[in-house]
């Protein structure tokens, strides 16, 4: 083969090879095209069905968080007896019983927003035991303390469902 046939073979092949490889580029840049709008229809479609199933459990939280608010909680639940350790007691069984009936909502909620709402009902419980480890004799006077002893700082409560509600506002 002479210089004269490697350069006609050339000659012919480029065209070939450039067309070749700008319809590649073009598909290519089709098919990538085309998943990402597929993908933005699945996450579309995902969001439509997933929306109303986050805001129940943010209404579930929100119900949770107000439930457990102290002056709430002390109000609703009234001591059955006059035993002091006996209402601290049911104040945080009932708690307890609150947050392990929306336990499953967390999957539907940011980690940082479980975590608020986990440490509100940290800070709930541990205000009731403060207020426990007073001098009172009797269940209703530490009805009475635990709301004294709280009137004058922020309920833990009142934190976590503004954080709540500003999470919510973020959805839309």
């Amino acid at each position: 083969m002479t210089g004269e046939h490697i350069f006609q073979l050339l000659a012919y092949l480029l065209p070939s090879i450039v067309t070749g490889a700008i319809a590649f580029y073009f598909f290519r840049m089709h098919t990538n095209n085309e998943e990402g709008r597929r993908r933005f229809l699945l996450h579309k479609d995902s969001q439509t069905n997933t929306l109303p199933i986050r805001l129940q459990a943010y209404e579930r939280m929100a119900l949770f968080l107000e439930r457990i608010s102290i002056p709430s909680l002390v109000v609703r639940i009234a001591p059955k007896t006059a035993d002091k350790a006996a209402y601290e007691s049911l104040l945080i069984r009932t708690i307890e019983n609150e947050f392990e009936h929306n336990l499953s909502q967390q999957i539907y909620l940011s980690d940082e927003c479980w975590s608020i709402i986990k440490a509100a009902k940290s800070a709930t419980v541990q205000a009731i035991r403060k207020a426990a480890m007073s001098e009172t004799d009797s269940a209703d006077k530490l009805r009475e303390d635990i709301l004294t002893a709280t009137m004058d700082k922020q309920n833990p409560s009142t934190t976590a469902l503004a954080y709540v509600k500003k999470e919510v506002g973020e959805l839309w």
